[in-house]
């Protein structure tokens, strides 16, 4: 590219607008670096519009000159009009007729614009959105004018990314405290520990466990995961964790609830796959009536028997299988004196041990004794003074056996 001046001239033109000066410095907030874009460029206004894969639309979210665009919620689908063409080219693209024939945003005739610069936003080889700027004057927009737009829109896509990346964490983690149990349920006769780490660097993902009582005294028993982290996989283990307790509730038999749970996974949340354990416990707390959907099984542990993996067919996972599968309940008696762990892949899986060696020494770990003291001995010895690269979640229930 031909430039009219140095490449100096982008840099100080640039910090002009963002307010800082190289990448230690502190960004203003985005509304505020397009308000000096419109000063230091001679534009009249300025717009970041957002790119919302999902939909594939481009959403109005900052705005200089041209506000309504946000307040009213102005959205454009990719290829279509002026923004939707320079976020579907990912390049520059400039207008010198601003009508209903090149843009489909009435906002912007109506603001009486003439010309338009669009830039795409960009982070590597993602799109982040679209910023346009525009002068109510016939103008010619200069290979400089276009690169100083440029740059600001890359310092623009870090800052969005950086925010949108943000808010996500702290969304999902104010999601995931909600619906992880905040105290489990306290059950005559049965004693319960429970711990939940996020794998490291990866965020919150979709891994949970739940513990309800059901009619006639009896008690539900979740271990789920869902694949993917961050809000999207929280989100989705919300949605399934409520259908799941609404299904216990008109179901007792944990196959059913789950084949339910499936049939609304392959209806309503296309791509979603979950793996689950769903156990319900009776009100004797003699009997566990177990249906696992592609989850690990739990492990047993008895007085004076060794430990053990339970004995139950891992149906296909949650929104995987095709058609209507045959799920299947199995008993596992609970004898006074009985451990029973719950727990995910995170636990007993790492890149230097296959998950069978990891199951293999949770089985050997698991003794009878206080559920707090097991869970602290099995993520002490499993987990240690490494931090898990994927989620971790692990039940401990002991049915003591004396009062």
């Amino acid at each position: 590219m031909t430039h009219d001046v140095p490449e100096p001239e982008f840099r100080t033109r640039l910090s002009e607008i963002t307010g800082y000066e190289g990448p230690a410095g502190r960004a203003g907030g985005i509304e505020e670096t397009l308000a000096r874009a419109c000063a230091v460029l001679g534009v009249d206004t300025a717009t970041v519009l957002r790119h919302e894969p999902p939909s594939q639309h481009l959403v109005a979210i900052a705005a200089a000159g041209l506000e309504e665009e946000v307040y009213q919620g102005v959205r454009v689908s990719v290829g279509a009009g002026f923004a939707g063409t320079v976020a579907a080219r990912r390049e520059p693209v400039v207008i010198d007729r601003v009508d209903e024939t090149t843009v489909v945003n009435s906002l912007l005739w109506e603001r009486g614009l003439r010309t338009m610069l669009g830039v795409p936003m960009l982070a590597g080889a993602e799109l982040v959105g679209v910023l346009h700027v525009g002068s109510v004057d016939q103008r010619r927009f200069t290979t400089t004018d276009i690169e100083v737009v440029r740059l600001l829109a890359d310092h623009l896509a870090a800052v969005l990314r950086s925010e949108t990346l943000r808010q996500n964490q702290a969304a999902t983690i104010a999601l995931q405290r909600s619906l992880l149990p905040g105290k489990l349920p306290e059950i005559d006769g049965l004693r319960a520990a429970a711990r939940y780490v996020p794998g490291a660097g990866a965020g919150l993902g979709g891994d949970w466990y739940d513990l309800f009582r059901l009619p006639g005294d009896r008690l539900g028993i979740v271990m789920g995961d869902v694949s993917g982290h961050g809000l999207d996989a929280a989100v989705i283990m919300g949605r399934l964790r409520s259908a799941l307790r609404a299904y216990a509730l008109d179901c007792d038999d944990p196959a059913e609830v789950l084949g339910k749970l499936d049939r609304k996974a392959n209806h309503f949340e296309h791509g979603v796959m979950a793996t689950v354990a769903y156990g319900v416990l009776d009100a004797g707390h003699e009997q566990l009536a177990l249906s696992l959907a592609g989850h690990l099984p739990p492990v047993v542990v008895s007085a004076g028997r060794p430990a053990g993996l339970v004995t139950a067919p891992a149906d296909p996972p949650i929104g995987l299988s095709l058609g209507t599968p045959r799920r299947r309940t199995t008993m596992v008696p609970l004898a006074p004196g009985t451990v029973a762990a719950f727990y995910t892949d995170g636990l007993v899986e790492r890149r230097d041990r296959p998950v069978d060696e990891g199951m293999r020494q949770l089985t050997e770990l698991l003794r009878v004794e206080d559920p707090e003291r097991a869970c602290s001995r099995v993520m002490a010895a499993m987990v240690g003074a490494r931090p898990s690269p994927d989620d971790v979640a692990l039940v401990v229930l002991l049915r003591p056996a004396g009062p």
